[in-house]
C-alpha cells in the first residue's frame, strides 16, 4: 500500500465524492479542484489528513496544499478516482462557474497578463541592475559610477538596454498577442496589430509630449487626417485594441464564406482594427490610462500621501484574497511607463515580506512542532521570494493572528515608505529581490524598510500569539 492510499481515499470522500469533482489538476505544491458544489468540501476533515498542509479557495478553485510530493499524490488520486487528467487551463475554465461576474472579469485580466509577467520582471531586473552600474556613484570618492570608469561595464549597460527597450516599448505587442491567445483567435494577426501601434514609422508616445502640434506627422486621406502616433509602453490602449481585434475577427470568421475565408478574414479584421486603433481606441485608451495614473498619483502625492501608503499597505493583502490585486497591474505598468516612478510596488514588496515574516514567526513559536515546520518553512521561503499564496492561505489566514501581524507591519512600513518617497522603476520580483527594482535613491531606504518590516511583524506576531484571540484559532485548527 502506498503512503498516500488512505489519504487519497479520504480526500475523495471529504471533497464531496468523485461525483462532486468537475476536474482536478496540480501545481508545484497544491491539488487544484473545480468542484460542482464547494460547500460539500469538509475543510476541517481535509486539513486533518496527514498529507494535507492546508487548504483555501481562490479563483473559484478549491486548493489543497500537499507539498513537494504533490505530483505523486495526484497520480494516485487519478488512479483511485479514475478521473481524466486535466490541465491548469481546463480547471481554471471550469472553476469560473463558481465565480460572480466581477471575479470572472478579474480572472480573465489575470490570465491575459500572466504570460507577460516574466518579461516585465526581467525588464524590471535589467532596469535595477543598470541603475546600480550607471546611476550610483560608488567610485573615486563618490564622484563616478561603474559605467564611467569601465568600458566593459559601459558596454554591458548599453547592451542590456537593447533587452529593456524591447520589453517596455513593445509591451503592447505582447498584450494584444496574449488577448488573442486567451480568446482563441489568430495570434499572428494579433501580433501584427500590436506592431502597428508601436511601429518605428510612428512618432513615439514619449516624443509626442515634446513635439509641437504642427510637427506631429499624420496620414492625409484628403477629407481628413489621422495622427501617426505610437502607443509604446501603453497598457490600456493595447487592451482596448486587442479586444476590438478579437470581436472584429470573430465577426468576419463567422460570416465569411469558407471558400474565401482565408483571404477575407485576415484583411477585413486587421485593416479596420488598425484604423479604429489610431482614430479612436488609441487616443481614448491613452486618456483613460493617464486619468487612472493621475488619480493614483494624486493620492500618493497629496499631503496625506503617507496615510495613503499606510492604508494601501494594510489593504493590499485583502486585495490578494479577493483577486482585486490583478486590476492594479495594468495601472502600475502604465504609471511605470510614464517615467514618474512607482510608489505602489515598494509597498507591495513589503507586504510580501510581511506575510513571509508572519509565517516565520509562527514557525518560531511552534519550533518543536514538526508538522508546523513542514508547512511553514516552504511557505515563508517562497514568500520572501515574492510568492505569498502558500504563506497567506496555508498559515496566516488559517490561524488569523499571523495575518493580523502581517498587515500591521505592512501598514507601518507602507506609511514610512511613502513618507520617505521610496520609488521603484517598475513592477519586478516581489519580496527580498524587489530591492533591485528600486530607483537608486530609494535602494538604501528600501533596504532599511525590509529590516524594519521583518522586526515589526515578528514582534507583533509573537505578542499576538499570547492572546486569547490567538489561542481560539489555534484550538480550532488542532
Amino acid at each position: 500500500m502506498s503512503e498516500f492510499t488512505k489519504d487519497v481515499a479520504s480526500l475523495t470522500e471529504y471533497v464531496g465524492g468523485k461525483e462532486n469533482i468537475v476536474s482536478v489538476t496540480h501545481c508545484a505544491t497544491r491539488m487544484r479542484f473545480a468542484l460542482k458544489d464547494q460547500s460539500k468540501a469538509d475543510v476541517k476533515k481535509i486539513e486533518a489528513l496527514a498529507s494535507v498542509k492546508g487548504s483555501f479557495t481562490q479563483g473559484g478553485q478549491f486548493q489543497v496544499i500537499i507539498g513537494n510530493k504533490v505530483s505523486i499524490f495526484y497520480e494516485e488520486f487519478i488512479a483511485y478516482t479514475h478521473l481524466s487528467e486535466a490541465t491548469k487551463e481546463e480547471v481554471k475554465a471550469q472553476a469560473k462557474n463558481n465565480m460572480n461576474l466581477l471575479q470572472r472579469a478579474l480572472a480573465n485580466l489575470a490570465e491575459i497578463f500572466a504570460p507577460i509577467i516574466p518579461a516585465i520582471i526581467c525588464g524590471g531586473l535589467i532596469l535595477g541592475f543598470r541603475n546600480i552600474i550607471d546611476s550610483i556613484k560608488f567610485f573615486e570618492e563618490g564622484t563616478k559610477t561603474l559605467v564611467e570608469i569601465s568600458q566593459f561595464w559601459n558596454g554591458v549597460d548599453s547592451f542590456l538596454w537593447l533587452i529593456g527597450d524591447a520589453i517596455f516599448n513593445f509591451l503592447p505587442v505582447g498584450i494584444v498577442w496574449s488577448i488573442c491567445k486567451k480568446m482563441h483567435v489568430d495570434q499572428m494577426l494579433g501580433i501584427i496589430v500590436g506592431i502597428t501601434i508601436v511601429s518605428p514609422q510612428l512618432l513615439s508616445a514619449g516624443a509626442l509630449m515634446s513635439t509641437a502640434a504642427e510637427d506631429v506627422p499624420y496620414w492625409d486621406f484628403g477629407f481628413t487626417t489621422v495622427r501617426m502616433v505610437g502607443y509604446q509602453s501603453q497598457v490600456i490602449p493595447a487592451i482596448l485594441i486587442g479586444f476590438a481585434f478579437v470581436y472584429i475577427y470573430r465577426f468576419f470568421k463567422k460570416h465569411a464564406p469558407d471558400a474565401i475565408s482565408m483571404i477575407i478574414v485576415p484583411f477585413c479584421s486587421v485593416v479596420p482594427t488598425v484604423l479604429i486603433a489610431h482614430v479612436v481606441l488609441g487616443p481614448v485608451g491613452w486618456a483613460i490610462g493617464n486619468f487612472m495614473c493621475d488619480v493614483i498619483m494624486a493620492g500618493f502625492n497629496s499631503s496625506f500621501g503617507w496615510l495613503f501608503g499606510g492604508i494601501y499597505g494594510m489593504l493590499y493583502p485583502l486585495l490578494v484574497i479577493t483577486g482585486m490585486h490583478h486590476a492594479m497591474l495594468p495601472i502600475d505598468i502604465q504609471i511605470a511607463a510614464s517615467g514618474q516612478g512607482l510608489f505602489t510596488f515598494p509597498i507591495v514588496a513589503l507586504c510580501n515580506i510581511a506575510q513571509a515574516t508572519a509565517v516565520f514567526a509562527f514557525a518560531y513559536i511552534h519550533k518543536k512542532n514538526k508538522a508546523v515546520q513542514e508547512i511553514a518553512v516552504p511557505a515563508y521561503i517562497s514568500g520572501y521570494l515574492g510568492v505569498t499564496e502558500p504563506a497567506m492561505f496555508g498559515v496566516n489566514l488559517k490561524y488569523f493572528y499571523p495575518f493580523v501581524g502581517a498587515i500591521i507591519g505592512s501598514g507601518i512600513t507602507g506609511l514610512i515608505a511613502m513618507s520617505l518617497g521610496v520609488l521603484a522603476n517598475g513592477v519586478g520580483v516581489g519580496g527580498l529581490p524587489a530591492i533591485l527594482s528600486m530607483q537608486p535613491t530609494s535602494m538604501l531606504y528600501f533596504g532599511i524598510l525590509m529590516i524594519v518590516d521583518v522586526i515589526v511583524v515578528f514582534i507583533v506576531t509573537c505578542i499576538l500569539s499570547k492572546t486569547a484571540f490567538a489561542r481560539k484559532y489555534e484550538d480550532e485548527n488542532k
